[in-house]
């Protein structure tokens, strides 16, 4: 809450014109940074900067900066509001020696990307990464994939700069979010975010975005409990709240615990038998992510299981008879917070939703290091086209996880 607190302290200010508040957001999602802008009532310009390019080790970062554009005041805490008065804002600075004067500037032009990307075949590393940059920027949705190609490229030349492994995270998640979204995006994401920490375990920014999605015992706080809160606030003051392309969930919402803690679910579950009939028509597609995609013997990570029907072939999900029921399968040894897994159906009578569910896992401290895989299978309701055939399937579950002797 440090730039509420901020917005606050300095509102009299404000008001005054005398001082300008601006932000800029180090943010995978910056609508959901609209939504909580909206709901503090702060109305000042918030920049975004989504791969990081400023290259900040954390947040937040405060600055005081003169109409000069010198820093004349840096790592401000809120404490510090009566030295921010006193130190700068009832002092007159002088321009530096040599300084061109400050005008403002008129919105960017489109990059030339042609050109970008004649010059990246022509040079290297660096001209990787700005093509692959520009392309994030101004390609649109539909360019993202030639831009996770461009950082690979550019990771290829040089595989241990951790800024680039983060961006390439970015774009598969941008990707992801998007209507051009691969199977393997999500796990990508959180591999090349995972990568970059490997590289520079003292990153905060890379840190907090693997418990974005992460297991509960390695997170310091929900990250997004306070959306509900705000809708709420923002509609009792009369105001539509902001709409948010993706909602959190799942992870996003979970609060940190201190302990490891199983369900006592039956020890068998729907179909131990596997008479069910296997989804081999392929109503539903399955994808999964594991969070953190490696982990040290004796910690945790969360699982992501996501279920999208089939529009190629018009599947739908019938919502008829009853939920989405999944069911896991440790290794012996292993710890699931739960085994048994239901999604609720929507009361109409089909639908086409995507449906996701999450569980975490602990590794035992005595596993053997190498990649472990956890079996299990979903069961589901499905109908084929508009008056198709409605079935009863099941699909067998595979996740993997690399097990890592000491922590990264």
């Amino acid at each position: 809450m440090h730039v509420p607190v901020w917005h606050e302290q300095t509102r009299r200010w404000q008001e005054e014109g005398r001082l300008q508040l601006v932000g800029i957001l180090e943010e995978q999602h910056p609508d959901r940074a609209r939504l909580f802008m909206q709901w503090k009532g702060m109305d000042w310009p918030l920049m975004v900067d989504p791969l990081n390019l400023l290259e900040v080790p954390y947040v937040p970062i405060t600055l005081a900066i003169d109409e000069h554009g010198v820093i004349r005041m840096a790592e401000l805490e809120t404490e510090d509001v009566d030295r921010l008065e006193k130190e700068f804002l009832d002092r007159q600075f002088e321009p530096p020696l040599d300084q061109p004067a400050i005008t403002a500037a008129g919105p960017s032009a489109a990059p030339d990307l042609t050109a970008l990307e004649q010059t990246a075949r022509q040079g290297g590393t660096g001209q990787w990464r700005e093509y692959a940059h520009a392309l994030l920027h101004w390609g649109g949705s539909d360019r993202l994939g030639e831009s996770i190609d461009a950082y690979r490229r550019a990771l290829e030349l040089d595989p241990n700069h951790d800024p680039t492994h983060f961006r390439l995270g970015v774009a598969h998640r941008m990707r992801y979010d998007s209507g051009g979204r691969q199977p393997e995006d999500f796990q990508a994401a959180v591999s090349a975010w995972a990568k970059a920490l490997e590289i520079d375990p003292n990153n905060y920014i890379w840190r907090r975005r693997i418990q974005q999605y992460g297991p509960r015992l390695d997170k310091p706080y929900s990250f997004y409990d306070w959306v509900s809160e705000a809708r709420g606030d923002l509609q009792a003051r009369g105001e539509t709240p902001v709409a948010l392309v993706v909602e959190p969930g799942g992870a996003e919402l979970a609060y940190p615990a201190e302990s490891f803690a199983t369900s006592d679910d039956p020890a068998q579950g729907p179909d131990p038998k596997g008479r069910i009939m296997r989804d081999r028509e392929g109503f539903i597609a399955v994808e999964t992510a594991m969070v953190p995609p490696a982990v040290a013997m004796g910690e945790s990570a969360r699982a992501h299981l996501i279920f999208r029907p089939n529009a190629g072939i018009k599947a739908h999900w019938n919502n008829e008879v009853d939920d989405l029921e999944i069911w896991i399968d440790p290794p012996a040894g292993w710890r699931t917070d739960r085994r048994r897994l239901t999604v609720p159906r929507p009361q109409q009578v089909v639908s086409t939703e995507t449906r996701s569910a999450e569980f975490e896992l602990q590794v035992p401290a005595d596993a053997a290091p190498g990649i472990a895989e956890l079996s299990g299978y979903a069961l589901y309701y499905v109908c084929e086209d508009v008056k198709g055939t409605c079935l009863y399937r099941r699909q067998d579950l595979s996740l993997e996880i690399a097990v890592l002797e000491q922590p990264r």
